[in-house]
């Protein structure tokens, strides 16, 4: 989900780019925009944003950057990371997310998706770089992107211009209306993307409730949220990629609908994690329907891509 498109053009037209800033700057500087929030299930307008008015419901391009490809990192900030009894199979269990996601059918369901140059997409391009772990305190509260931005840039020795950096706190998401979220920014120079995810242990709210067999209840959060901030920065990374008219992206779009209870990931790893939006599929009438009633929802599982 996006910032309306007067908020967008002011930001870009204002401030060409953002950049790691050092924290007693942190108030003279704008934030990087939130993009994409994964809104919690019962929010205020989580719903309203599958877009298309009385017209199609398909994402437009909007002639910006596209990720054709991907190195993955996770970052898990906080004291609680080195509590065996908070982690218990978090970090494993992402670490095999991130390691499965490339190559998997879930992964090509954005892989129609191309930019100015014929770039494409592709889901043969993601790599995970593996985590980190920072057990310094994490805000108490929901973060600033900034403060998320610096994090990142202090724990990630050497950033590269197609990277994607997750940063996952021990912080509850208490009144935050939304579960996750992503954006892009400059770390020490190099363009990057990044996102933010929450504690999600016991919030029924971002709960996919899933039933995969070893996976607790705050895994199965994450693994969904990240599948939705992962997906929409892949195809628009930078806020001019693909989003349909009302400005939702394509994880958005399908965001707390399911096709099947499991996914398959390359590594044999399943998952249950809501689809993509696929014009292909909907102009082909295909996939399953989103939470207005629109077919063209993809998740890799029972919904396959739609051959190009």
């Amino acid at each position: 989900m996006k910032p309306i498109a007067a908020v967008l053009v002011l930001f870009l037209s204002s401030v060409p780019a953002w950049t790691q800033s050092r924290p007693e700057d942190e108030g003279n500087q704008p934030d990087p925009p939130m993009l994409g929030p994964h809104l919690a299930r019962g929010e205020a307008n989580g719903q309203a944003h599958h877009g298309g008015g009385g017209g199609s419901p398909n994402m437009i391009y909007h002639n910006g950057d596209i990720m054709p490809t991907a190195v993955t990192e996770a970052i898990f900030w906080g004291t609680s990371w080195t509590n065996p009894n908070f982690v218990s199979d978090k970090i494993s269990g992402l670490d095999l997310w991130y390691s499965g996601v490339g190559n998997s059918q879930y992964a090509k369901t954005c892989d129609e998706y191309t930019g100015l140059n014929g770039d494409q997409v592709s889901s043969s391009s993601i790599t995970y770089a593996g985590h980190v772990v920072d057990t310094s305190a994490a805000p108490s509260r929901a973060p600033r992107t900034s403060a998320i931005l610096n994090e990142l840039c202090k724990m990630v020795a050497t950033p590269v211009n197609n990277g994607y950096y997750a940063v996952y706190v021990d912080t509850p998401r208490g009144s935050a209306g939304y579960c996750a979220w992503h954006s892009w920014a400059t770390c020490n120079n190099v363009p990057i993307q990044f996102a933010f995810f929450f504690n999600l242990d016991g919030d029924p709210g971002c709960d996919p409730q899933s039933t995969v067999a070893g996976h607790s209840q705050g895994l199965a959060a994450l693994a969904n949220v990240t599948g939705h901030e992962l997906s929409e920065a892949r195809t628009d990374p930078r806020g001019a990629g693909w989003f349909d008219s009302s400005g939702a992206e394509n994880g958005d779009k399908c965001a707390w609908t399911f096709g099947t209870s499991e996914v398959a990931f390359s590594n044999g790893t399943s998952w249950k994690i809501q689809g993509n939006w696929s014009n292909a599929a909907y102009n082909l009438q295909q996939g399953y329907a989103n939470s207005s009633g629109q077919p063209g929802c993809l998740d890799g599982g029972t919904y396959q891509p739609v051959a190009q």
